[in-house]
C-alpha cells in the first residue's frame, strides 16, 4: 500500500508540473519544484521572466492558486517565484528557445538556430555545451545533428553538475527533438585540477609517478578544506 501511495504522489506531482508549464507556455518556465511544509504545499516556479509569470497585481499567481485548489485538491498551495538570472546557462530555457524558433520559422532553420544559441552560451563564458537536434529535419529521413564546444563530462560523478534538458518542436515537416547539456562557469568539477605555481613547484620536487599522484591528492584535500572554511 505504501508503494501505491508513493507512486500516486509522484504522479500527481508530475501532472502539476506539466500543467504549470502548459499554463504559462513553452519557454517561460525552466523548472517547477514542489515542497511540503506544515502549513501547506509550496510550489516554486523557476523563470527568467518573473514579472510575466506574476501578472498585473499578481492576477496570474492568484489564478494558478485557485486552479491548484480546485483541480488538484490542494488545501493551501503557496506559489513562489525563483528568478533565473542567467538564462543562457539554463538547459531547459535553451532547449525551449530552439524549439520555439523551429516552430516559428520551420525546421529549415535548425542550423542557424543551433549555432546562434551555441554562440550565445559560449560568449557568456560557459565551460562547455552540447546541442543535439533530431527528427524530421529537411530530408527524406529523420536525421541527428550535434553542435558542441568546450569541456563536458558525460559519465561519472563529474557529469552530475552538467545541466541537461529536453524539448520538442512540432513543425510542419514533423516532430523535432532537442537535447541540451550545459556546463556553467564557476561549477566545481570533482576531477578538475588547477595547474598553478604552487602545483608546479610541488611536482618538480617529486620524481616518481606515485609521489606526483600523492601530491595531487594533498592539493585536493587542501583546497577542499579551504572551500569549507
Amino acid at each position: 500500500m505504501e508503494e501505491k501511495k508513493f507512486v500516486e504522489v509522484r504522479k500527481d506531482e508530475y501532472n502539476i508540473k506539466q500543467f504549470v508549464k502548459r499554463m504559462f507556455g513553452k519557454g517561460k518556465i525552466s523548472r517547477v519544484r514542489i515542497e511540503y511544509t506544515p502549513v501547506g504545499e509550496k510550489i516554486v516556479v523557476s523563470t527568467h521572466k518573473p514579472g510575466w509569470i506574476i501578472g498585473k497585481g499578481g492576477e496570474k499567481i492568484n489564478e494558478l492558486t485557485e486552479v491548484l485548489k480546485k483541480r488538484f485538491k490542494m488545501e493551501n498551495p503557496h506559489v513562489d517565484i525563483e528568478e533565473i538570472r542567467h538564462p543562457e546557462f539554463d538547459a531547459q530555457l535553451t532547449a525551449d528557445e530552439i524549439a520555439l524558433t523551429l516552430e516559428r520559422f520551420g525546421a529549415m532553420k535548425y542550423k542557424a538556430a543551433s549555432y546562434r544559441v551555441l554562440g550565445k552560451i559560449k560568449n557568456s563564458g560557459a565551460l562547455g555545451a552540447e546541442l543535439v537536434v533530431a527528427g524530421k529535419l529537411p530530408s527524406d529521413r529523420a536525421r541527428v545533428w550535434r553542435f558542441a564546444f568546450g569541456y563536458l563530462k558525460k559519465t561519472g560523478d563529474a557529469a552530475k553538475v552538467v545541466d541537461r534538458a529536453e524539448s520538442v518542436a512540432n513543425t510542419k515537416q514533423g516532430v523535432v527533438g532537442i537535447k541540451v547539456a550545459i556546463l556553467a562557469p564557476g561549477v566545481k568539477v570533482c576531477d578538475q585540477i588547477t595547474v598553478d605555481d604552487e602545483f608546479m613547484e610541488l611536482v618538480k620536487k617529486n620524481t616518481t609517478f606515485e609521489e606526483v599522484e600523492e601530491t595531487v591528492k594533498k592539493i585536493k584535500k587542501k583546497k577542499a578544506k579551504g572551500d569549507k572554511k
